[in-house]
């Protein structure tokens, strides 16, 4: 570590700790290194996540950022920080005009339906923590300001009804990527000869005829991807702010224009963390998910061309998350999302969430098991703030070392992958202590209240990852949904030994019965789907 690290370093730590505050690290992608983690207020937190740009109905992919980003900031105010969350919504877009002309509706429209769609899916989720969602059409002036300023400093030019940022008035332009100016800019694309530069990006486009648009000081337009977070960013967050997320697809060009805006206009970072997390793909094979856990590594910004091609995404036929959770608990969804740490791809696909139920049924044999001596974990109080207090030491040396495991996994980048391995290793630890000591027969009163502190511990833990906050239902929509699950598994299995085999009136009766049933069968390249009616 040179010097001035090490000095950032202690200055943190001490920072921190004279707030009450823990150290924690965290991998920035702009300096390609883990830094500790220190705001610029002390003891506030200030995070943007790039959200979904609204033309369809949100899938997999979509899910990933959120559910990650809403474990970060439970931890962080677990930990002591004040966190401001701010995710956009992008509701002005070609994809969007496009889509709503195709369907015959207004952008506004779509974007309203799409918009519900992506919030009813997050709550399933449970990513409940979101503080702000600014949607780009409610800051057009905002941008049309951001713009009128970039322009006034040099660094954006009008032409023909068009405002570009010109590249080459940014000395370090490239530095999230490491990318030159040259690599960038291929042949500017159909707007090439209004340009400086073939690099250059618009801040703002002339309105096509028919589309919707905004009267502006260059004519009525409407703006351009990237300035809409830059701009909405600064309004509610300031020019610098702690933590921008995004997929890593987004690196370029998206996470390194908005840095090109944003600081040359305001000559300060735009961001002192960017983090970035794998994508969602349907390809590998997974590690099991309680078992050993899969650290990050594998996925860099150099590596974020190959992951944006394999990417789960609308083109690629994700189907609409709403169908995905038919068929599973959307908390097995945010298991099987938070078992890799964050920088690393998820591998997605019915075998890997049926790993992850299976898994979750440990904890959940555990709790019936809790509930049969006496108590319910779901009643529990769980304990949302960080303290190392005697309730924690009357769990005993097992579960206390546990949590500290835990702990220094999240407080190092937040790898939940570690994380969620040490908490199997609770449930472990706690079925062996009942089993010791015999308390489904007859316990005695200490081991009782350690039974129930070792509980607490669990519920303590999982409560910031977001998990086993609420009882699950029972009926169709609860274990039995889960064990429909199971059971279609089983008959997809046999429909496609049946095909194998060449055995198609046996596979066509599947299913037709299946049909019969309400359930509908759709063959995927990465394997069989059904979806109810």
């Amino acid at each position: 570590m040179a010097m001035t690290d090490e000095k950032t370093a202690v200055q943190g730590s001490a920072s921190n700790a004279a707030a009450g505050l823990p150290a924690i690290d965290v991998y920035n992608t702009l300096s390609k290194k883990k830094e500790p983690f220190v705001t610029v207020r002390p003891g506030h937190v200030g995070m943007y996540l790039c959200g979904p740009t609204v033309y369809k109905p949100s899938h997999i992919g979509h899910m990933v950022g959120p559910v990650i980003f809403d474990t970060i900031k439970r931890y962080l105010e677990y930990s002591g920080w004040q966190v401001k969350w701010v995710v956009n919504i992008t509701d002005v877009d070609d994809k969007i005009i496009a889509e709503s002309a195709s369907r015959g509706t207004t952008m506004a429209q779509l974007a309203a339906e799409m918009t519900a769609d992506y919030l009813g899916n997050l709550a399933a989720l449970g990513v409940e923590s979101i503080d702000v969602m600014p949607k780009a059409t409610e800051h057009i002036d905002t941008i049309i300001t951001f713009i009128e300023e970039l322009i006034a400093k040099g660094f954006a030019y009008a032409s023909e009804g068009d405002v570009y940022f010109d590249v080459t008035k940014d000395a370090d332009y490239g530095k999230l990527t490491n990318r030159s100016i040259e690599s960038t800019q291929g042949e500017g694309g159909s707007t090439a000869d209004r340009k400086r530069s073939a690099a250059d990006f618009a801040l703002w486009k002339r309105a096509k005829t028919g589309e919707p648009s905004w009267e502006s000081p260059w004519g009525a337009g409407r703006p351009g991807w990237h300035i809409e977070c830059s701009a909405m960013c600064r309004a509610i967050l300031g020019p610098h702010f702690d933590i921008h997320g995004g997929g890593l697809d987004l690196v370029f060009p998206h996470h390194e224009n908005e840095i090109a805006q944003s600081e040359s206009l305001h000559d300060c970072p735009m961001a002192t963390y960017w983090m970035h997390n794998g994508l969602m793909q349907a390809a590998g094979t997974p590690g099991k998910v309680g078992g050993r856990s899969r650290d990050a590594g594998a996925s860099t910004v150099e590596d974020a061309s190959a992951q944006a091609a394999t990417k789960i995404s609308k083109s690629t036929g994700a189907e609409p998350f709403r169908n995905l959770l038919q068929r599973h608990r959307a908390e097995v969804v945010r298991v099987l999302l938070l078992s890799t740490h964050y920088r690393s791809p998820i591998h997605f696909g019915e075998e890997p969430l049926g790993e992850s139920s299976r898994a979750m049924e440990a904890f959940e044999r555990l709790f019936v098991r809790y509930q049969r001596i006496g108590s319910s974990f779901y009643t529990l109080p769980c304990r949302n703030r960080r303290e190392g207090d005697a309730a924690v030491a009357a769990a005993g040396e097992e579960a206390t070392s546990l949590r500290a495991k835990f702990l220094a996994a999240m407080d190092d980048d937040f790898n939940t992958a570690i994380g969620i391995a040490t908490l199997f290793d609770c449930v472990r630890v706690v079925n062996k202590f009942v089993d010791q000591h015999s308390i489904e027969k007859n316990a005695a009163p200490e081991a009782l209240a350690q039974l129930h502190a070792m509980m607490l511990v669990i519920r303590e833990l999982t409560g910031t990852l977001g998990l086993f906050l609420k009882e699950p239902p029972t009926g169709a929509s609860g274990e039995n949904e889960a064990t429909v699950a199971k059971l279609m598994e089983l008959v997809i299995e046999i429909r496609a030994r049946a095909r194998a085999a060449k055995d198609f009136p046996t596979a066509d009766l599947v299913r037709t019965k299946l049909t019969e049933a309400g359930i509908s069968l759709e063959d995927r390249a990465e394997g069989t789907q059904w979806v109810k009616k």
